[in-house]
């Protein structure tokens, strides 16, 4: 048995169904040999859930099997992460008034980031599906941080609008405290996966 978990630790045989920059450079730490593939995955179907956990799991499973379609054997792992606020989800904003708006709507709030995934076992067919959330808690800003943000951050408001951006660290000065895995705020949360990946494929 330790000579099979050794090779298989050793091979390429775990595929991530995302080409997120900040999912893999945070995967990158568990030492884990694994392949990225854009699953190509329309995220905005009209029929998708509104529930956030619903959600997040619905995408990271059609993200996966996207993604194993292009293999037969090896591991697959999906993921999908929506903030929610005020009983809505926090879609990427379109303009940068749309991405201000969201901004001032946060400051001294707090709001929830949910990320759904789903992993894929091709050669034993086991699947399983979890969700982790991180709370987090924005200080309250003024009205001048908040424009001089987004006149400088090179549009990352497409994405980053609420308030977190490993890559830039006056984004991350809107944030007072963040609550359960900081790493659950970019997808992929450390202790989910590893809790995931000890069930469907011997990594250590």
């Amino acid at each position: 048995m330790e000579n099979q978990k050794n090779t298989i630790s050793q091979q390429q045989n775990l595929v991530l169904a995302t080409i997120s920059p900040y999912r893999l450079g945070i995967f990158k730490n568990l030492w884990i040999h694994f392949i990225s593939e854009w699953s190509n995955v329309d995220e905005n179907t009209p029929d998708r859930p509104a529930e956030p956990e619903t959600l997040t799991k619905y995408l990271a499973k059609l993200k996966t099997e996207a993604v194993a379609q292009n293999h037969r054997t090896w591991i697959v792992i999906g993921f999908d992460t929506v903030g929610y606020f005020d009983g809505k989800i926090l879609e990427k904003p379109k303009t940068r008034e749309m991405a201000y708006v969201r901004l001032k709507s946060l400051s001294g709030k707090s709001f929830t980031y949910t990320t759904g995934i789903y992993a894929l076992n091709l050669d034993t067919q086991q699947t399983i599906t979890r969700t982790a959330q991180t709370e987090i808690y924005m200080r309250t800003y003024t009205d001048q941080e908040i424009n001089f943000y987004l006149d400088n951050c090179n549009e990352a408001y497409k994405t980053h609008a609420h308030g977190f951006n490993p890559e830039n660290y006056y984004s991350m000065s809107f944030i007072q405290k963040v609550v359960w895995d900081p790493n659950g705020t970019i997808g992929i949360p450390l202790w989910e996966i590893m809790s995931v990946l000890t069930e469907v494929w011997y990594v250590l």
